[in-house]
Formats: structure tokens, C-alpha cells, sequence
């Protein structure tokens, strides 16, 4: 495991994207950031874009891994994701939030995926 939060949170996309490829997604983009935000994995998954955020945690101090995405973050990843389809002309295409959580424990890793971990709420200009 990781000693630092940076180095914990890069395996964790690591791991995630393997499972995501394993799982029959394919990969559009990494990491993809714009002056709203920042979306850790843009997949296809069939004819679906999935905008999914990684969480990784080594502890429950704070809880588990798929409790911390908060309102406040869904609506940075939901902007930016608009931005994202705007910018590549799929506005008419389907698309869902996905969540990775991956929780290590001295028992090992235990990887959760969340399909349509949450919806777009609000008004959204594009």
C-alpha cells in the first residue's frame, strides 16, 4: 500500500482502471481536467459515457471510500462532465456517474463499483 495520500490515490485509479477494462469498459480519458474541475476516469461503457470518480481510502477515520463523494463534489464532477460533452459534441449521447471505492484494511483491498452512483440536479447552463 502506498505511504502517501498522492501515491494512495494514483494506485487507486490504477486499480480502478484495470477493474473498469476488465469489467468491459473502455477508457476514454484520464485524469481529464478543465478550468471547472477535474474527472479521474471518462469510460464507455456499451453505448453509455461513464464519468467516474475514484476514491481510495486506507482507513475508516473518516469513513469509507464511497461516502466521500459529497454534493458539493457531484456538482464539480456534473459541470465539468457537461463541459467534457459539450467539448466533444456528445450532448445528445446517454451518460452516467460511476464511483470507485476502494477501502485496504490489513485484511487486503475490498473494491466497490456504484453505477449511477448519483444523478445531475440543478440547472445546468450549456
Amino acid at each position: 500500500m502506498p505511504k502517501t495520500e498522492e501515491g494512495l490515490g494514483s494506485r487507486g485509479e490504477e486499480v480502478a482502471a484495470s477493474f473498469l477494462i476488465r469489467k468491459g469498459y473502455r477508457i476514454i480519458s484520464r485524469n481529464y481536467k478543465n478550468k471547472l474541475g477535474e474527472i479521474d476516469i471518462i469510460a464507455e461503457d456499451g453505448d453509455v459515457i461513464c464519468f467516474v470518480e475514484v476514491k481510495t481510502r486506507k482507513s475508516k477515520r473518516f469513513g469509507l471510500a464511497k461516502e466521500s463523494v459529497t454534493a458539493r463534489k457531484q456538482g464539480q464532477i456534473a459541470k465539468t462532465a457537461i463541459s467534457f460533452l459539450k467539448e466533444k459534441g456528445f450532448l445528445n449521447r446517454k451518460a452516467r456517474f460511476d464511483v470507485v471505492a476502494l477501502d485496504y484494511s490489513s485484511f487486503g483491498a475490498k473494491l466497490d463499483l456504484i453505477r449511477d452512483a448519483f444523478t445531475l440536479e440543478g440547472s445546468f447552463n450549456y
